[in-house]
Order: structure tokens, then sequence, then C-alpha cells
């Protein structure tokens, strides 16, 4: 049934608490973290101080890394939308100062259709985060999504879902994850919640503003250089070079110390002391708190076809890069992946022939192995490659749950592809953290102002 302007989408308590009569205002804050994934907002809250109260996922795989990674936690594993997976969701987050999560959302067209997005059934998870922070009352929440719901109409109206009735006040922005030091671009769009009766305002995020200057030029055919434009372009390039600066990370300074990795690497772990020293400031805070061996660095194999084609192609390079000759579907006889009738390469298989650049931060990695390729080695990242350039440290492990088969909730794929899929589906940690430090400073500041009248 759809709620009618008499009857509210969510129920909220009569009172929203604030903090309790004696509370230590220099305890850690408490988060909660819906639709979590592995754990990378989590991972950047923890950072940035917070305690991590439990995570919730439909996935069982990245809940069995969650439970790895976050001990100090309870790990959620089911489908929020099931009675028992919210109650439990409800029960463990009940007294949190903040609320973070990434739902799947959907249905973006259907502004133009006059209707409301929260009420689609596909964006039911959407709307189990609206009602989880209703029902949750925290002072704070944050909300990341794909960067397509800041479209006109839909960004009004999850405002509008997300402010309870005026509850909440929200600020929407677009961020990429490049201006706070993650060596890759990678752009979301981040709700930042605050009880309106707490008296504050939500403030915008700025990191280096280093995205809008720097840029790789395509010069020509196999022809590519790292460029910048404005009047401070000449002081971004001399930071981006810098591998003491962690502020602007180049693909490099995130994954040199790993390039001796080869491909059909079967071994999953290496010891720290194989490893060489770390040649700049990203690669030392990746390393803190590592232990004895760093896992998840075992490599795809690779066949004879895309190994002549990533050698005719440059760093930063693509299949615009190839020749005629190489952009046939076989080049050495072998027969691999399916056939295409014009007998050459199909538009499925271009976005897998793209090398990373070493002199500037990765693209926007998704889920699959082949989707960038190193920028100096014929071969595919290891997910440990994967994790640098989206700024996990090196002690937080991938696995997969120890349940063979198809359990509820898993995706079809295998172990290998799940740890991608984990990885490329997380939000960056580091930009997480520097949401979260903005969300602590927001919450301590306003509760102090309350406490002293």
């Amino acid at each position: 049934m759809t709620a009618t302007a008499a009857e509210p989408l969510f129920h909220l308590p009569a009172a929203i608490p604030g903090p309790r009569d004696g509370q230590d205002e220099s305890r850690p804050l408490k988060v909660i973290d819906l639709f979590a994934g592995a754990g990378g907002l989590s991972e950047g809250f923890r950072q940035a101080g917070f305690d991590v109260v439990a995570g919730s996922d439909v996935d069982p795989d990245a809940v069995a890394t969650y439970k790895l990674n976050f001990p100090e936690a309870t790990p959620l594993s089911g489908d929020i939308r099931e009675g028992s997976v919210k109650r439990d969701v409800l029960s463990v987050g009940r007294g949190v100062d903040v609320v973070v999560g990434g739902p799947p959302c959907q249905a973006f067209s259907q502004v133009r259709n006059h209707s409301r997005i929260i009420d689609d059934p596909r964006n039911s998870l959407y709307r189990e985060f609206v009602a989880s922070v209703a029902d949750i009352a925290p002072a704070a929440f944050v909300m990341e999504n794909v960067p397509g719901m800041a479209q006109m109409g839909v960004l009004e109206q999850v405002v509008e879902d997300l402010s309870l009735g005026g509850t909440y006040t929200v600020e929407p922005q677009v961020l990429d994850a490049a201006d706070f030091g993650v060596p890759q671009t990678r752009k979301r769009i981040v709700f930042l919640g605050v009880r309106t009766a707490l008296k504050t305002a939500p403030v915008r995020l700025t990191g280096t503003n280093a995205t809008e200057v720097l840029g790789l030029i395509r010069q020509g055919k196999g022809q590519y250089e790292v460029d910048g434009r404005g009047g401070d372009a000449e002081k971004y390039l001399e930071r981006l070079a810098d591998p003491q600066d962690a502020r602007i990370v180049t693909a490099a300074q995130a994954i040199s110390d790993l390039e001796d990795l080869e491909a059909g690497r079967r071994l999953d772990d290496i010891a720290t002391g194989e490893l060489p020293r770390a040649k700049g400031a990203y690669q030392r805070l990746m390393r803190q708190g590592r232990g004895p061996t760093v896992r998840n660095v075992s490599v795809p194999r690779i066949n004879r076809d895309t190994v002549t084609r990533l050698l005719a192609i440059p760093a930063g390079g693509n299949h615009r890069d190839l020749s005629e000759e190489l952009l046939a579907r076989y080049i050495s006889g072998d027969k691999w992946g399916p056939s295409t009738d014009s007998g050459r390469l199909g538009r499925s298989h271009f976005y897998a022939y793209r090398r990373l650049h070493p002199a500037i931060w990765a693209w926007t990695l998704n889920t699959k192995a082949d989707s960038a390729y190193h920028y100096r080695a014929a071969r595919a990242l290891s997910v440990r490659e994967f994790a640098r350039l989206q700024s996990f440290p090196d002690r937080f492990v991938f696995t997969t749950d120890e349940r063979r088969g198809n359990i509820p909730g898993r995706i079809d794929g295998g172990a290998t592809h799940s740890r991608y899929r984990q990885v490329g589906n997380a939000v960056p940690p580091l930009l997480a953290a520097a949401i979260a430090r903005e969300v602590a400073t927001l919450v301590r500041t306003a509760r102090r102002r309350a406490a002293l009248g």
C-alpha cells in the first residue's frame, strides 16, 4: 500500500534521544554499517576512531571477510528485508551514534513518471536503509551511492526521504576518492545527515581538488602523458610526482613494491621480508599494522593472445592503441572465450585491454580481475593490488565463506572472483575516513554545545 500524507512512511520515536545523562563525550562514537560488503566504510570509520558495532550484508562471502577483519563487531548475515535479520540489525544498532551504508538503488527513471523512487519495488533495500535510520534514530547517518543518483528529480526525492519529515538535515555531495588520497578516481554521491535537533548543519567535504586539475592526456596512438590545467597545474604536478605526498597518489606509488608478482602465481601469501622497502608515504601507510605475511597476492593466469596485445599497449593505453592485426579475435590460434561473428574483438572485450599509467591514479576499478592491467608487467593485478588501489591496508584480508556450493546470498563465480568483487564494490577506506572525521566533529561539537546550554 502506498503511503499518503496522513500515513507517514516511517514511524519515528516520539522523542529522538540525545546524549544520555552522565555520558562521557570523550568515549569513541559507535557506528553500524548496513549493506556493509567487505567493510570499506567500516574500515574508514574505524581509522577515524569510531567503535564499529556491527556490519550487515546478504553476501556470505563478504560477511566472512567482514568477520575476519572486524572481530570486535557483530557480523549480521542475511537479507535485511527478512524479519529476523531486520530485528537483529535494530537490536544491535540501538544506541549507536551513526548509521552508515550503501544500499542498492536501481530505479532512477521513475521520476519521469512522477512516482517516488522509495515506492518502487526495485528500491526496497534503499527503503530499508531509510526505515533503519528512522528506527535506530542515530545522531547522524551517511548514505553513499552511485553518482547517477545526483540527477535532477532523484536527488530531491532522496534528500526528502532521508530527512524523515525534518528530523534530519541532509547535505548531498559528489566526492572523488582520488581527491582524498586514494590512488583511484572513483566518484560517489554521499548523503550526510545530522539530527536537526542538534542544531548544526552538515558540512561539505573538501579534498585536494586534484581531479579537477590533473588528467591523463592521449596525444596520439600510443602516446600518453600526465598534464594539468589552470594556474596551479605545476604545483599539482609536483605534488603528484612526490612519493612523500600521500594526499595525491599515483598507481606506481601504491603498488610498485608488488611489481615482481608474476602471472599465474598460485601462492596467496608472501613473507613481508621478501618485499622491498616501502617506496613512499602511501606504501608506508598501507603497511601499518600488518603481520609477518601479506595475503591476497596470487595472480590470475593469462593467455598468449592477451600477453601479445598488452605488449603492444603502452602504459595508460587501451584497445585503441592496437593495430588491425591485433584486433583479430584470435591471434595465436588458441581458442578461448566466446567467439564473434566478425572475427574481431567485440565491444565487450575493449574494456579489458586497459593498462594503468604509473604516474597518475587508476581509473575506477570494477569487480573483475581484468578491469585493469599492470603498467609494467603483462599481467592482471592481484587482489592485494586491487586493495591497495582502493586504499585497504595490507592487514585487511579478503576471504570467502568456507561453505561450498550455492548457499543463500552467494553470487556465482567462485572464490577468486568473489574477492575481486568484494574489493571492487567497496567504498575506499581513506574516503570513508575523511567522511568519518567530519561526522565525528559535527556530532561532538553539537553535543558539547547542547551540554553547555
